[in-house]
């Protein structure tokens, strides 16, 4: 058989197709295996667009860029903004040139973003990633992505460069609204099932795994900034989430982060992207560029005089992708090989993982979809009914003095006031194609905004809905405080929906703070306070001053710092940015249709000057105040209340003793001793007594969420194995350390309801194979 031959044969074993192929190919067309190329995208590389003004595909510009193939095909949907038919069939011509006009047929790999949802037009768009963390749960999370994976594949994508695995621990950072939230274990438990219901066991989309590493721990809370953190909080805080998906969830793609680590870029850092991400973790995936960080090598970082060096860089560190575009790779690989400076072998490698990408993930065999049939899972009830869903249960309940949830029938009017009460675009996140592609043909976008919801509920129920907004969610202007005032001076209830935009945000404004709607939430967008920006809080104080009950609802991908508010107002629900069903959600929690059932990821400060307050802090940041202000937050990491009571027995454990390579089981009944049914999320954390070095105050180590019926019991019971307690020694060796350790069960970080003691028996450093990452759980009805 040739190599001819064997290249073709499905069914030959994908080494041994790899080899065939790295034999026939030339260096020039190894080299555009390891680059991304952007169809149609303004400002990018090509400079030539491969789009004509219809729409179509200029060949002799297609043969100029694609002519050797192509990694890579880089967000033909979403860049393009195509409809999903428009979309399939665009992916399948380039797909068909590259596999019927180049010398090898090798197809690309094409790739589009999905962190809330497909960001193509016509995507469902879910709640953004730190309101999904706020429900705690794994499986709703892996759903989504499920329902976001069939959408991927309708249009011919292979890869998406989701999910953000990034720890966040300074809320100035524009992204933490990307994020899962502060501690690494719900980091690393969300991941793995949203990298499980992506990629379907390998029959779906390869997830992509960012920003590889610690992108949540910049210097000034800034984005790309460099990060000063020593090697045992970067191993046990920000890789633990990546070694997780990694290891429980076979993660297929990486990618890197922008910044250095104490003066390494990530993208040229081998420690990172090839001893640690393949020589410990055995990942065998291939590792992409985020866009233009092999250029930021030269540009940025300083470390390279030209963009050839970048690119000898970046690639002998182990990244093997270039994207979006073709800047360092491309001719410049083949240039430095020629002249002695690259080796071979090193493009070889690299040009073996992109290769096995494309088998693996089926694109090379089959690279062609249905365009017909493109449009079938979108806009589907069952799409929108979970959208709905997720967003009613991320919904986080932060006060309430006995005014909600509010009865319909008692109320003649309603005053809704606030800039993000009817902004459709104002409530979803960052990665969306609503909020990156603010055009004319982004018409399509349809959301339930809070408005809608309760105007909706007003005809039903009989009452009215005066909307004034008030304020935009950033400027000076107070012109709109009194009509506000007198809104709801007149009406039995107020609701204030407030908050911040969310965006992907390179505009260079001349006085930011005199625009009306600059966005202070997302990539880009990053802040020096964490007051609700704009003359918000201002508008809540005037508020405030009448005698009408008043509910604020904040729509905003961050926390925000607001003590006073909190102390002020009877009521008020963190919303997060919830998506095309935001407005729905709001509306039944706060008419008792749905019972509030999210707990905060992070922990929400007093004042921004009170960073960090994260709660896993060791003893000495946690225990030490400020002159004018306590350590404490505002809200505690796993806060959220409800519409009923729990009640939390003993927790119990199987045994008071475990073996440093044993298990042990912990159990805990709760009961609901309200009136309404409802969700709660009991955490259990645990806490090194006498450890050798300085230890976090106590560290997340398994959650449940548990649904329960008036009245009704449930027992939840924690199996861990004693390496899930171990910690990095002196020598850096992943060990658990024998001694005393404490385990706490509670409604949050701060609400500890009972404790229990149990001893390890020994010291021992963790094999590889041993290593257990999350604890199993399981939920029995007590009778």
């Amino acid at each position: 058989m040739t190599d001819s031959d064997i290249i073709q044969d499905s069914t030959a074993p994908t080494e041994r197709r790899i080899d065939a192929i790295l034999a026939e190919m030339t260096l020039e067309e190894k080299a555009a295996q390891l680059s991304g190329i952007p169809p149609k995208q303004i400002g990018v590389i090509p400079e030539k667009e491969m789009l004509d003004e219809d729409g179509e595909i200029d060949d002799d510009v297609v043969e100029e860029y694609l002519g050797n193939g192509i990694g890579h095909l880089t967000q033909i949907a979403s860049q393009g903004l195509l409809d999903p038919e428009d979309a399939a069939e665009m992916i399948n011509t380039f797909q068909e040139y590259l596999v019927e006009e180049t010398r090898l047929g090798i197809p690309a790999i094409e790739h589009e973003e999905c962190l809330t949802g497909y960001r193509g037009p016509g995507g469902t768009i879910f709640p953004q990633s730190i309101g999904l963390a706020s429900t705690w749960s794994p499986a709703l999370v892996e759903s989504i992505t499920d329902s976001i994976r069939k959408r991927l594949a309708a249009v011919g994508a292979v890869q998406a460069l989701s999910p953000v695995l990034d720890v966040s621990r300074d809320m100035r950072w524009g992204r933490v609204e990307e994020t899962y939230g502060e501690d690494p274990q719900l980091v690393g438990a969300l991941g793995a099932a949203y990298v499980s219901g992506l990629q379907n066991d390998g029959d779906g989309i390869d997830a992509t795994l960012k920003h590889f590493a610690a992108h949540g721990s910049g210097e000034g809370g800034k984005n790309r900034s460099s990060v000063q953190i020593g090697e045992r909080e970067l191993r046990e805080v920000h890789l633990y989430p990546f070694e997780v998906a990694v290891q429980e969830a076979d993660a297929r793609a990486v990618m890197n982060a922008y910044h250095d680590i104490d003066g390494v870029p990530c993208a040229s850092s081998e420690w990172l992207l090839t001893d640690v991400l393949r020589g410990e973790w055995g990942f065998d995936g291939h590792v992409v560029a985020d866009y233009f960080s092999v250029d930021l090598l030269k540009t940025e970082h300083g470390i390279a005089d030209t963009q050839r060096e970048a690119g000898v860089a970046a690639l002998e560190a182990g990244l093997d992708i270039e994207l979006p575009a073709t800047d360092c790779y491309g001719e410049n690989l083949v240039e430095a090989v020629e002249a002695g400076e690259l080796s071979e072998a090193t493009v070889d490698t690299a040009v073996r993982r992109v290769l096995r990408a494309k088998i693996e993930s089926g694109v090379f065999d089959d690279p062609y979809v249905d365009p017909e049939a493109a449009s079938e899972p979108f806009d589907t009830d069952e799409g929108t009914e979970l959208a709905a869903r997720a967003a009613r249960e991320s919904m986080t309940l932060l006060e309430n003095d006995d005014l909600l949830p509010l009865s319909p029938e008692e109320l003649d009017s309603v005053a809704l006031v606030g800039p993000q009460a009817d902004d459709g675009r104002g409530q979803v996140g960052d990665y969306t194609h609503a909020a990156r592609f603010d055009t004319e043909e982004d018409g399509d976008f349809e959301s339930v905004t809070p408005r809608d919801a309760l105007e909706a509920k007003g005809e039903t129920a009989g009452f009215d809905v005066e909307y004034v907004e008030g304020a935009t969610t950033t400027g000076p202007s107070t012109e709109g405080f009194d009509a506000a005032a007198d809104a709801v001076e007149n009406a039995d209830v107020a609701v204030a929906c407030v908050g911040a935009r969310s965006d992907i945000d390179f505009a260079d404004r001349e006085n930011p703070a005199e625009l009306p709607d600059v966005p202070t939430s997302g990539e880009n967008c990053d802040v020096t306070d964490l007051e609700l920006p704009g003359v918000q809080a201002e508008l809540i104080d005037r508020l405030a001053e009448t005698e009408t009950p008043l509910i604020v609802v904040q729509v905003s991908g961050k926390p925000h710092a607001i003590p006073e508010i909190a102390e002020t107002v009877p009521a008020l629900l963190h919303a997060w940015l919830p998506g095309q069903e935001g407005g729905t959600a709001i509306a039944d929690v706060l008419f008792g249709e749905y019972n509030p059932s999210g707990h905060l990821p992070v922990s929400i400060p007093k004042s921004v000057g009170q960073q960090p307050v994260y709660y896993s802090r060791k003893p000495n940041s946690a225990n030490e105040e400020h002159v004018y202000m306590d350590g404490e937050p505002l809200y505690s990491f796993g806060y959220g209340l409800s519409y009923t009571d729990f009640e939390y027995g003993d927790l119990e454990l199987e045994e008071g003793t475990v073996a440093p390579m044993g298990s042990l089981s912990a159990s805990v009944t709760i009961t609901n001793a309200g009136e309404r049914a409802g969700d709660d999320v009991v955490q259990l954390y645990q806490h090194a007594e006498n450890p050798s070095q300085a230890r976090p105050v106590q560290e997340l180590l398994g959650f449940e969420r548990v649904h329960l019926e008036p009245g009704e019991s449930k027992r939840v019971t924690f199996t861990f194995d004693a390496t899930q307690l171990a910690y990095h020694d002196f020598d850096m060796n992943l060990a658990v350390e024998e001694g005393p350790y404490e385990l706490r069960v509670g409604e949050s970080a701060a609400e500890i309801v009972d404790t229990a003691d149990f001893e390890v028996t020994d010291t021992k450093v963790v094999p590889r194979s041993a290593r257990t990452y999350l604890t199993e759980t399981s939920v029995e009805r007590v009778e």
